[in-house]
């Protein structure tokens, strides 16, 4: 039995996805553990669809068991999604193997520019925070100190798949999990470009939320073609546009000292997002916030955190328990493996994940908050509180 972990979004799950499962299983992964995001993912956006349905539909497309991630994890920095993910892998303690996907494809290669940006990182401080202070952000100012040093490393930090795999063997050094990683298959990340029948999840998601009526079926596995199809007709496929007036409100009515609270916002960022209170539309809060300083998807990220409630203190604990949202045979094998053994609570209940200490309550109530915003970013709205009456999907065909 070798179980393999991985961590995702599938938002939406497309053929690079399936071949990333499918290569993890021929390198000797029975068995596989995702752990994935749920009502909003880390580029600062809503989910596509439910996550309740992208577990279930992860599970008929090849992985075993799925987690939830926190939501203030998934929406974070590259190094809090990753922290958080392998925190929720390891502390089940049947994982042997994290397998991620990354443009560089070379695990020698990635290890090596980790360690060089690490010493860079602590070597070249100063310099780094110099050209910070020019407007920019702390991974285009790290990455121009690197390429001063190695010009490979550079190249390769400069892929964002290549970074989140680096971020996920940072996380590994404190486990025994081992890495694993294979060549991205495809377009690239964002890219609008269609090869060989690889889309990017960015791609199909504009698609989507446009309208544009494309054969979905020929980027993406029948079950999920036809699950999107299905929630594009009920009104189930979620849209940021559809909370602007919730996210303006929020803003208005937040003071100076209450944005600051807000995780990752730094830098007198909150004045920024304070003066732009006045602005009558999502898309003028965000150009008048933005900044060659902050990225587009970290003020995102802080505006939906800043709705839901999500302060720097609620990143000083670890989760506290792993929610699972969909399993299978093999699943329940891997759950059989940790039972005696995970170092944190793992079930399918968050009402009851929920009662286990104080953290557990916290990090329930901002779940329960994010899944009662998604369902307002539908077209057709669900009820609140949904998320406690959940009925978790247990696939035994």
């Amino acid at each position: 039995m070798k179980v393999s972990g991985i961590i995702c979004e599938y938002n939406p799950f497309h053929n690079g996805h399936l071949h990333h499962i499918q290569e993890t299983r021929r390198s000797g992964a029975t068995h596989i553990a995702a752990v994935m995001s749920g009502s909003f993912v880390q580029r600062g956006e809503t989910a596509i669809i439910d996550k309740l349905e992208r577990a279930r539909l992860a599970v008929r497309s090849g992985a075993d068991l799925v987690i939830e991630l926190p939501v203030q994890y998934s929406l974070s920095s590259a190094e809090n999604f990753a922290s958080g993910a392998v925190w929720l892998l390891d502390s089940l303690m049947a994982v042997d193997e994290l397998s991620f996907g990354s443009e560089c494809g070379d695990l020698e290669k990635l290890i090596s520019a980790m360690e060089i940006t690490d010493r860079a990182a602590a070597e070249k401080a100063d310099e780094i925070t110099s050209i910070m202070e020019k407007g920019y952000t702390y991974p285009r100012a790290l990455s121009s100190v690197v390429s001063g040093i190695d010009p490979s490393a550079a190249s390769i930090i400069s892929e964002p798949n290549n970074m989140l795999a680096i971020e996920y063997l940072r996380a590994l050094r404190s486990t025994n999990i081992k890495p694993f990683t294979i060549s991205r298959k495809g377009s690239d990340h964002d890219s609008s470009d269609i090869k060989d029948g690889f889309a990017s999840a960015s791609l199909i998601r504009e698609k989507l939320l446009s309208g544009e009526d494309f054969d979905k079926k020929a980027y993406m596995p029948d079950i999920w073609a036809d699950a999107l199809e299905r929630a594009e007709l009920s009104g189930r496929i979620a849209k940021l546009d559809l909370i602007e007036r919730v996210i303006l409100y929020k803003v208005r009515t937040s003071s100076v000292q209450e944005i600051a609270q807000i995780n990752d916002v730094a830098q007198g960022l909150e004045n920024r997002i304070y003066g732009a209170r006045m602005a009558d539309s999502l898309e003028e809060l965000l150009y008048t916030v933005k900044s060659k300083r902050y990225t587009m998807a970290r003020i995102r990220r802080i505006l939906l955190s800043l709705v839901l409630g999500i302060t720097r203190e609620d990143m000083t604990h670890m989760p506290p328990y792993g929610r699972i949202l969909a399993f299978n045979d093999r699943g329940r094998e891997i759950l059989a493996r940790a039972k005696g053994k995970a170092r944190i609570p793992f079930g399918t209940s968050l009402a009851k994940l929920s009662e286990k200490n104080r953290f557990s309550r916290r990090f329930a109530e901002l779940e329960g908050r994010a899944s009662d915003l998604f369902g307002l970013a539908l077209d057709t709205v669900t009820s609140a509180r949904e998320d406690f009456r959940a009925k978790i999907m247990i696939d035994l065909e």
